[in-house]
């Protein structure tokens, strides 16, 4: 066992109240708290451990950004795709029928809410059901203000 040196210390009545507390919390002495923070304050690592820390948390907000970049790009892309379909496949409607539409729209809307608080309620998301391994299909280019000549778009069935 370590020879020890006894040293009496003053701490400001709020400090040594923490100090006790974290030696309750973990079981151990007042004395090895107060030695592992002089320890730790007097080692020349500290500032590259903490950097160390600080790049490994950086390094993690950046994977989950571009994780967050790209779920955004797939819902773009999804919300895209559903409104030009919609446009494509929706006939216009006669000024008669079009108080029915919107009766008819806010109760498909009402429901469409629920469903979608269900759905976030159990934690299930759109997202975690694409599978990120598929290589996303080659499509050509198209013109600026031309619909997609996707055939989905063109057979709704």
């Amino acid at each position: 066992m370590a020879t020890r040196t006894r040293m009496n210390v003053y701490f400001d009545p709020e400090l040594l109240k923490q100090v006790e507390m974290l030696a309750l919390r973990r079981n151990v002495s007042k004395s090895a708290i107060v030695e592992a923070s002089v320890a730790s304050f007097l080692s020349g690592d500290t500032a590259d451990r903490l950097e160390a820390a600080m790049s490994r948390r950086l390094d993690r907000l950046g994977r989950q950004i571009d994780g967050l970049d790209e779920d955004l790009a797939v819902l773009g892309e999804t919300l895209s795709l559903f409104i030009r379909f919609w446009l494509t496949v929706t006939p216009p409607l006669s000024e008669n029928a079009q108080s029915s539409a919107r009766a008819k729209g806010a109760e498909r809307f009402d429901g469409f809410m629920q469903s979608l608080g269900r759905r976030l309620a159990t934690g299930d998301r759109f997202l975690k059901e694409l599978s990120r391994d598929m290589p996303a299909p080659s499509m050509p280019d198209e013109p600026a203000g031309e619909m997609a000549a996707d055939d989905s778009l063109k057979n709704p069935s």
